[in-house]
């Protein structure tokens, strides 16, 4: 073979045995770099052919040229420092200094030297951090506090007041929504528990999603899934397809809480953060105003309604529910208008989209205090050090294990300790509040029926013919009755009782009842038109020559739910979120004043000492008016607590832990229901006393938390 041919194929040997070394490599570095492997395999194949030519041509075409062996050898050899390229290249690491690698395994080991220690890195990281808080927090300040503060504010607001309607929806369409869908007991207790679990998962995730690509298209999502699913659960007609939608709103609504106040703080300048998150508290106030109000105004209309056979219905209760997802999408129209939050932008290293938006804040706020010729005098602002992806295990660690991914947010739920200081007092909070407010209604409809049972009228041995009865017969026990040839008709039955009666020739027709029983009773030649006294309502009864015609379809229900009650469980809601309005006043005045903690504890206390009055309430009225305080004060205890989380945690972790700590106080909160309606119409004792130690032992730990007011914004 001539030397031209030799040629050809060493350097064809040369670099195949460079890919087949970049193969290798990708192949063991794929799993730990990603798309980065992809470039360096190829970097390393183009470079040791551009170093096959550059050794050729040092040499003279027509002389001896190495052997296939020789070349082979030399295309395996380590290559020169200058060109070397390492995987952190493309993570964004800087080069650190080192000397060749011979083999694949001298490779690897320059390769793990060459990645920084994670604490030192995170060291710097964290002194970047301090250094762009103190910055931003000037940059604030040159800013002010004006016309783009308020206009997140109230579009924040609207959020947060969709937060606030999802809670009561579900408790306010119980009653209609059980004579549609058939639900028992065990069923409504689930529905009024899906909202929380939904929530708890909604918090978990979008928390740590907001800290990933932004607070403003993380919220603009969530409350998408809201108003959707919210929107479907109107007209979906079977329980578990209405179960559903209503567990992804929640969902959806699950992450308007945490990101709600880490957005709008990153916002506001120190002196003001503490009273406007509190002002912003306010809507999840005016969100359960709004739900009672639409409830009072809607569900009891039940002309408010079509249908379209048997198999499909549209009554005033899902229009209410239509109605609750108004703020979800108002909010969602007005958060388009709205920049994302700067800090998150200078966290993620992002300068320049961080610059113009806080540029625009200035402007706004200077143009509407009529200085539009202040110029904004920021050039450059500290950005954060991205914390790589990629970290090292360390040499003890076997071959396939010295690398591996992980979020430095990860790094908070690794550390229990960064969370467990603030999850205490809140997950106590959480329990007795919510534990409570479900007991309190649920504890006035037992005195309701308490009330009720004591009015019930008696009739014993009486004899009536020939009389027939079109109007309403309720609450009352007739034993040992007869009657003969009497008609009813056209006429509602609600707590009706008839024992060891005798029915003869009688006639019942279009009977809608609830509540009522015919224990031990005879029917004679008796005849059921279009009723819905079916035979489970007669117990232990004989029917003798009796018949039953066009059985009305339905739900029959065993409680009592009319027009009043109904007015009184929206009137007592309406009462129980009317109340909170003077604790939100007091807090928002006093929170940059007191400080985080003093407002904190103080409120827990307050509210401990409120919650032990509650075993003195015997009566409806009494309920309302311990339930109305017990709000007003405990009010003040959880917008500390939100602005307190809000401060705790450094930005790039913010969302996160605020996320965390929610779905954790979302399930203490389905525990506290579940606790403490077990005890209802058993005794009072002790979900009180329950209530008031948590909430003593959360203001207790509350005082182990750090103040946050006077620092900067971490």
């Amino acid at each position: 073979m001539d030397d031209d041919g030799r040629y050809r194929d060493g350097r064809s040997d040369f670099v195949r045995g460079a890919k087949d070394i970049a193969k290798v490599a990708k192949k063991q570095v794929g799993k730990k770099m990603g798309r980065g492997a992809d470039k360096v395999a190829d970097e390393y194949t183009k470079r040791s052919y551009k170093r096959f030519e550059e050794e050729d041509d040092d040499e003279d075409y027509g002389g001896t040229r190495a052997n296939d062996d020789e070349g082979h050898s030399d295309s395996t050899e380590g290559h020169d420092e200058d060109d070397e390229i390492y995987e952190g290249e493309y993570q964004g690491i800087p080069r650190a200094d080192s000397g060749k690698a011979g083999g694949l395994d001298g490779a690897a080991d320059a390769q793990a030297q060459q990645f920084r220690d994670l604490s030192a890195y995170e060291a710097e990281r964290r002194k970047d951090q301090d250094e762009l808080a103190q910055q931003y927090e000037t940059i604030l300040q040159e800013c002010g506090h004006g016309k783009f503060q308020w206009t997140l504010y109230f579009v924040l607001g609207l959020a947060l007041m969709a937060d606030g309607v999802e809670i009561f929806v579900v408790g306010f369409v119980l009653p209609s929504a059980e004579k549609d869908m058939c639900l028992s007991e065990p069923n409504k207790g689930m529905l009024g528990l899906i909202v929380y679990l939904g929530m708890m998962v909604g918090a978990f995730v979008w928390g740590g999603l907001a800290d990933r690509i932004g607070r403003r298209q993380t919220l603009l999502i969530s409350l998408s899934i809201n108003s959707v699913f919210a929107f479907f659960s109107s007209f979906v007609q079977g329980y578990v397809s209405f179960l559903f939608c209503r567990l992804a709103s929640g969902v959806g609504i699950g992450g308007s809480i945490p990101i709600v106040f880490s957005y709008y703080s990153e916002f506001l300048a120190q002196e003001k953060r503490g009273e406007h998150l509190s002002w912003l508290c306010m809507f999840w106030m005016i969100g359960g105003i709004y739900a009672s109000a639409m409830a009072w105004a809607i569900i009891p209309h039940y002309g408010w309604s079509f249908q379209m056979g048997s198999a499909y219905q549209f009554h005033s209760w899902r229009v209410f529910v239509l109605v609750c997802a108004l703020p979800s999408v108002a909010a969602i129209s007005a958060l388009t208008t709205m920049p994302e939050s700067p800090r998150f932008y200078l966290e993620n290293g992002k300068h320049d989209e961080a610059w113009m938006i806080l540029k625009q804040v200035h402007d706004t706020n200077m143009r509407a205090k009529g200085y539009p010729e202040r110029v904004f005098s920021v050039t450059t602002i500290k950005t954060v050090k991205q914390m790589d992806d990629l970290v090292t295990l360390g040499d003890g660690a076997a071959w396939h294990q010295k690398e591996r991914f992980i979020s430095p947010r990860a790094c908070l739920l690794c550390d229990g300790s960064t969370l467990f200081p603030s999850f205490p007092p809140a997950s106590l909070s959480s329990c007795s509040y919510y534990g409570l407010t479900v007991w309190f209604p649920d504890m006035i409809k037992y005195l309701q029926k308490q009330e009720y049972a004591s009015r019930t009228k008696f009739f014993a041995k009486e004899k009536v013919e020939h009389v027939t009865f079109n109007f309403t017969l309720e609450n009352q026990v007739h034993r040992q009755g007869e009657y003969f040839n009497d008609k009813f008709m056209n006429l509602k039955m609600r707590s009706m009782v008839f024992e060891d009666s005798l029915f003869e020739e009688c006639y019942f027709e279009d009977i809608t009842s609830s509540n009522t029983f015919f224990k031990n009773c005879t029917f004679i030649a008796t005849l059921f038109y279009n009723t819905d006294l079916f035979k489970y309502r007669l117990v232990n009864s004989k029917l003798i020559n009796s018949t039953f015609l066009h059985n009305k379809e339905g739900c029959l229900l065993s409680d009592v739910s009319d027009e009043n009650n109904a007015y009184m469980v929206y009137f007592v809601s309406f009462l129980g979120t009317l109340a909170v309005l003077p604790g939100n006043i007091v807090s928002a005045l006093l929170m940059d004043k007191i400080g985080r903690l003093r407002m904190l504890a103080g409120s827990s206390v307050i509210s401990c000492v409120s919650c032990f009055f509650l075993s003195f309430g015997n009566s409806e009225s009494a309920m309302i008016a311990l339930l109305c305080l017990f709000g007003g004060i405990s009010i003040a205890s959880w917008n500390a607590l939100d602005v307190l989380t809000v401060e705790l945690y450094p930005s790039d972790k913010r969302t996160t832990a605020f996320g965390f700590l929610n779905a954790l106080c979302k399930l203490a909160a389905v525990l506290g229901i579940s606790i403490f309606t077990s005890f209802v119409g058993i005794t009072k004792a002790v979900p009180i006393l329950f209530a008031s130690g948590a909430l003593a032992a959360g203001s207790f730990l509350a005082l182990k938390l750090p103040e946050t007011r006077g620092q900067v914004l971490k």
